[in-house]
């Protein structure tokens, strides 16, 4: 998959579309997700044109990938999630059902999860 320079997340990082920003740094920008799948649900994409996990850890400076991931605790510590817990996702690719082709990480919490994945086999 490509990356598409006009995805809802570029958009947003550009300031052309609005969020309801929760946290932003130099590495991140954390927003809560338009169509909440748990009481907590928040979206936290890096600053720069990632489509995938897999192209930001091959692609991406060092110090991003680092902030990146220190930006997603820093977010779920604040939002009161560490305990009772708190998950979080990064879908890639089709199979995955990945619809914006640009990294992102969900955080869910605020009530139990249930099993990760559901008639798996």
């Amino acid at each position: 998959m490509a990356y598409d320079p006009d995805n809802v997340f570029a958009k947003i990082l550009r300031g052309e579309l609005p969020c309801n920003k929760v946290y932003e740094n130099e590495h991140a920008l954390a927003f809560h997700d338009i169509h909440p799948q748990a009481p907590v649900h928040v979206l936290v994409i890096p600053k720069g044109a990632y489509v995938s996990m897999e192209d930001f850890t091959a692609n991406a400076p060092d110090e991003l990938v680092l902030g990146f991931f220190r930006t997603v605790g820093h977010v779920a510590r604040e939002l009161g999630l560490s305990d009772p817990g708190f998950r979080i996702l990064a879908n890639h690719g089709a199979d995955a059902h990945q619809e914006v082709p640009h990294l992102h990480v969900h955080i869910f919490g605020g009530r139990p999860l249930g099993a990760m994945l559901v008639n798996a086999g």
